[in-house]
């Protein structure tokens, strides 16, 4: 087996340890990164919001692997999956269902990597407040350019991506 390395990566993936707002510096709270996109001004197309639930939240990653890059999260800042309530859990998992869906019917995937980073160890750059990934996928979509030119190759803009995912969710695909 080859091994093939992607070092630049590990500049973003360990470059925050915890997202946290410092209580006193402008968010008297010390809220996550998330939570703080949920609560600033602007409407949900402009933060990326695909939808909102009763307990969970749906939202394009602004960085993402390939496009439609989604992350479904907890509306509530919780680092583990053993914090979530019954009901958070529940929702969570649902949403990421119908996210699979909206992803294959808005982008014509060929398969979805999901998955977690749990704790900063784990790779979770972003480890105070879990969240989903929902990666469509493509076959042949990884190739040399990542790594060669440090560049991600990506189709669609975010607003194009959003606009079709959310398109995809409203259909009820």
């Amino acid at each position: 087996m080859e091994h093939l390395w992607a070092t630049w990566r590990s500049n973003y993936v360990t470059g925050v340890s915890d997202s946290r707002s410092v209580p006193g510096d402008g968010d008297p709270e010390g809220r996550s990164l998330f939570e703080r996109i949920l609560l600033a001004p602007g409407d949900d197309r402009e933060k990326g919001i695909i939808a909102r639930g009763t307990h969970t939240f749906v939202i394009l990653n602004r960085f993402p692997y390939t496009v439609g890059h989604l992350m479904v999260l907890p509306l509530r800042a919780v680092a583990d999956l053993e914090a979530l309530s019954p009901l958070e859990h529940e929702e969570l998992w649902s949403t990421v269902t119908r996210a699979v869906v909206a992803l294959k019917a808005a982008l014509r995937c060929d398969g979805v990597n999901v998955g977690l980073n749990l704790g900063a160890p784990a790779g979770g750059s972003q480890s105070d407040h879990l969240h989903v990934h929902c990666v469509p996928r493509w076959v042949g979509d990884a190739n040399f350019i990542s790594v060669a030119a440090e560049t991600r190759v990506l189709p669609l803009s975010l607003e194009q991506a959003w606009e079709s995912v959310v398109g995809a969710w409203e259909a009820g695909s």
